[in-house]
């Protein structure tokens, strides 16, 4: 049950040095692909539940092994405002906008088959589960600002405190992202402190040049998406990208309740 209620300022605690980090230890493509077509050979007794099923697993390669969070569709708990076994399409969209913008916010994320059934398979983040967005101090400005632009983009209904990971290196990733890409208003965020303001131009350049991705039919983006949302969530998408480049400020909170509850 949704409610209004504010959460608290998140405490001047945990810093970073880089505003900016990525991701040079990792291959992505080679990630995509092991995670894709690897062999699950292991699920752990660990059990990760929120709204939905999710269990962590290992992916490998015979040459790489890496931990990963396995949705399956069928574990998808029905919601009356988004449409049955969508919201694994809906992980796997996220990731697809964030490498898009070449953010790298969400981590690498597909959709394949596994234990039980098709669902999407994300690259488990290391990370101290004791620190989420209300831990976090001045320093990570930079990176909360990126992930207010892309849940804005991503319509995301569903931003906790907890889905935001800190890695060792200091930098921030979004999780669960199953509600998102709604045709309707539906943006539920902690992140609020950024509310009409202006958004930096580096930051609308590259929403700039999302929207040549997104747009042509046979736009990259376009085109990998069509699959997995409807015409009216990509019409949708494209018109909040329209939006923020006209009034080139971070989003007002509303209609509707704009806090996710429980706020971590």
């Amino acid at each position: 049950m949704m409610t209004d209620q504010p959460p608290p300022a998140p405490p001047q605690n945990a810093s970073s040095d880089d505003t900016s980090p990525g991701l040079p230890s990792i291959d992505v493509t080679r990630i995509e692909t092991l995670l894709a077509h690897g062999q699950i050979v292991g699920t752990h007794n660990i059990q990760l539940w929120g709204s939905n099923y999710a269990r962590l697993i290992t992916v490998s390669d015979g040459e790489l092994a890496v931990p990963a969070v396995y949705k399956p569709r069928r574990g998808e708990r029905p919601l009356w405002d988004f449409p049955n076994g969508t919201l694994c399409n809906r992980e796997v969209v996220s990731y697809l906008l964030s490498k898009a913008l070449d953010w790298q916010l969400v981590p690498p994320t597909v959709l394949r088959s596994g234990p039980h059934g098709p669902g999407s398979v994300q690259l488990f983040i290391a990370h101290d589960p004791e620190i989420n967005y209300f831990s976090l101090g001045d320093s990570f400005i930079p990176q909360l600002q990126r992930f207010a632009v892309f849940d804005y983009l991503a319509n995301n209904g569903d931003r906790k405190g907890g889905h935001l990971l800190l890695d060792p290196n200091g930098k921030l990733w979004g999780i669960d992202h199953g509600l998102t890409f709604h045709a309707m208003p539906k943006l539920r965020t902690v992140i609020w402190e950024f509310a009409g303001q202006q958004v930096a131009d580096d930051l609308l350049e590259t929403v700039r040049a999302l929207l040549d991705q997104t747009k042509p039919k046979d736009g990259p983006l376009r085109r990998e998406i069509t699959p997995l949302l409807s015409l009216d969530e990509i019409t949708a998408l494209i018109r909040r990208a329209e939006t923020l480049l006209d009034n080139q400020t971070y989003p007002e909170p509303g209609p509707g309740p704009h806090y996710p509850w429980p706020p971590v």
